[in-house]
């Protein structure tokens, strides 16, 4: 089976002023560690209103659209940007994450990576924030248990910020089990261990600044992932931030490329154990270049490895 891979070209209509870190060349850095992968290559298509409606009031999606400049940028908080592209951009982010839970679900791939942008873990029901505009991976969940009729979902989301967006849209959402690994202290300061949503199916796993990759993974192996095997999901979702890479300039964690393959390795796993290797992921955040390109291949890598298996 192959891995299928979803991008397009207007998500560079997203641009951010002068040294924003959430940058054009984030998917470029994407697509040169991505080049010698064997990948099925799909456009991202548009999203439609009504998926994003599944997490998103038509009065936040009005806010947004009305206030796309004709030109320059516009602010939405205090570091999240539109440019005049960057509703579309938005939009694709939210078609490729379904259009991924299409092909897994229907057997076409044995999995997908998914590379958009703006990203999307940060976007409350009413807010944007944090770089983001739709909680598209909130939204694929959704999607994945309103339309394909699944009963369990589960979300992994190792970003080295706290995927709260995630969290605020899913919150009461019994079907979804939500994990999120990230630094604390750090933006946007939400995601302590009692935060457990309204059924207890939020898992947040705070990590002291400094600490390393083994200590991800002894975290990992006794908290998060036998949480996850519990709840039994018909699908993972994966938050793949590459933030918490030890280059990465945003944050202080000290993984090296070598975990997040550890880590992708055992969502497998999980997902082999459950759901036939049926793994969506989701670009989210990654700010230093050539750690992103390393970072993502080896993710990729895995999901390739482990889908040409099956």
């Amino acid at each position: 089976m192959v891995t299928a891979y979803f991008t397009h070209s207007s998500c560079d209509d997203h641009v951010s002023p002068a040294g924003h870190p959430e940058q054009v060349a984030r998917l470029a850095a994407v697509a040169k560690g991505l080049a010698g992968i064997d990948l099925l290559r799909l456009d991202a298509p548009l999203g439609r209103l009504a998926d994003v409606l599944r997490c998103h009031p038509q009065t936040y999606i009005d806010r947004v659209r009305a206030a796309v400049p004709a030109q320059g940028w516009a602010s939405l908080d205090g570091d999240t940007y539109l440019a005049p592209g960057s509703y579309t951009a938005a939009l694709r982010g939210v078609g490729a994450g379904c259009a991924a839970v299409d092909i897994v679900l229907s057997g076409q791939a044995t999995n997908a990576f998914v590379a958009t942008r703006p990203p999307g873990h940060h976007a409350e029901t009413e807010t944007a924030m944090g770089f983001c505009i739709f909680g598209t991976v909130a939204i694929a969940a959704k999607y994945a248990l309103d339309h394909h009729r699944l009963n369990r979902v589960a979300i992994v989301d190792f970003d080295v910020h706290h995927g709260n967006g995630t969290q605020d849209v899913l919150w009461d959402e019994p079907r979804v089990l939500f994990a999120s690994s990230h630094q604390m202290p750090l933006y946007p300061g939400t995601g302590a261990a009692h935060e457990t949503g309204a059924y207890g199916q939020i898992i947040n796993l705070p990590l002291r600044p400094n600490s390393t990759g083994a200590d991800m993974r002894a975290a990992y192996a006794a908290y998060i992932l036998p949480q996850i095997d519990a709840f039994a999901p018909e699908l993972i979702l994966v938050s793949a931030g590459f933030d918490a890479h030890r280059d990465d300039p945003l944050a202080n964690l000290n993984w090296s490329t070598g975990d997040f393959t550890w880590l992708t390795e055992r969502i497998c796993d999980l997902a082999d154990r459950h759901c036939a290797g049926r793994v969506v992921s989701a670009l989210e955040g990654g700010y230093d270049l050539p750690a992103l390109a390393a970072a993502t291949a080896a993710h990729v890598t895995v999901l390739k490895e482990r889908g040409h298996a099956r």
